[in-house]
């Protein structure tokens, strides 16, 4: 079994695959103090219950003191396997067509790789990620990752408008009676579901007509702990994939470790 990881500034996706078969999956707390043996025992705690052998160790991270922390994992307790730590330099089979590759996120790179493996079709792919940033990005019909967009995400958005507005509230983000509330916690709802579902469609929208190919000619992937939220509403969104950053970091490793 391969034990990917990956860590997001809010949120560490952890899962055990088969082959491209996510097999068992947690979503924790990125603690930026967390130390490598702390790491471990919070592995150990999830893994209970399983029996699968870890047989590769696959990572990606976009927090730089976690992502130490993971190293430092891979060789003290994974050392008789195989492991990787996509960063600038790890094969990943995607060319990137901007003006500073290294500035592009792991995840978002592995995200690409996965799309285009597993919706691929000689269509260009859109992936809207939906983490602590509302991430877009556009992966060419022959695989190159040409760019994409950054928007505040979801929570952060919505936090940003509780500290600012002292008498507005914590809502739980479902879908109001009507777009014109009659009270302010639907109308909070309603903002964001259908504000956040609008800037979806209105940024995919754009790229595809930048792209030349319209909606059409283009395969819209959601992704991201916080997709669920406005899945429903998106009208572009054609796929919903949990794993696609596990998946990736999948496709990665085999291609660094080809006899794992």
């Amino acid at each position: 079994m391969l034990l990917a990881i990956d860590v997001g500034n809010t949120e560490t996706v952890i899962g055990l695959l088969d082959g491209l078969e996510v097999r068992h999956h947690w979503r924790v707390a990125t603690v930026a103090t967390r130390t490598t043996d702390e790491i471990m025992a919070l592995l150990r705690g999830l893994f209970a219950g399983t029996d699968e052998p870890v047989d590769g160790v696959a990572i990606c991270s976009t927090v730089p003191v976690v992502q130490r922390e993971m190293r430092w994992l891979t060789q003290r307790y994974y050392a008789d396997v195989p492991s990787l730590l996509v960063e600038p330099g790890v094969k990943t089979g995607v060319p990137i067509l901007m003006d500073n590759p290294r500035e592009v996120g792991t995840d978002r790179i592995v995200n690409a790789l996965a799309a285009m493996h597993r919706y691929g079709t000689g269509r260009p792919c859109i992936i809207v990620d939906f983490g602590t940033a509302t991430t877009f990005d556009v992966v060419s019909a022959r695989g190159e990752y040409i760019g994409g967009a950054i928007a505040p995400g979801i929570d952060v958005s919505l936090e940003a408008l509780r500290n600012a507005a002292a008498q507005l509230r914590r809502v739980e983000l479902v879908r109001p009676r009507s777009v014109i509330a009659k009270n302010t916690v639907e109308a909070l709802q309603s903002g964001a579901l259908y504000g956040f579902s609008a800037q979806v469609d209105g940024v995919v929208t754009r790229m595809a007509t930048e792209l030349g190919v319209g909606l059409d000619g283009v395969t819209v992937i959601g992704t991201g702990g916080l997709a669920p939220l406005v899945l429903d509403e998106s009208t572009t969104i054609q796929h919903h994939e949990p794993w696609l950053t596990l998946m990736g970091l999948r496709l990665v490793f085999d291609r660094n470790h080809p006899a794992a």
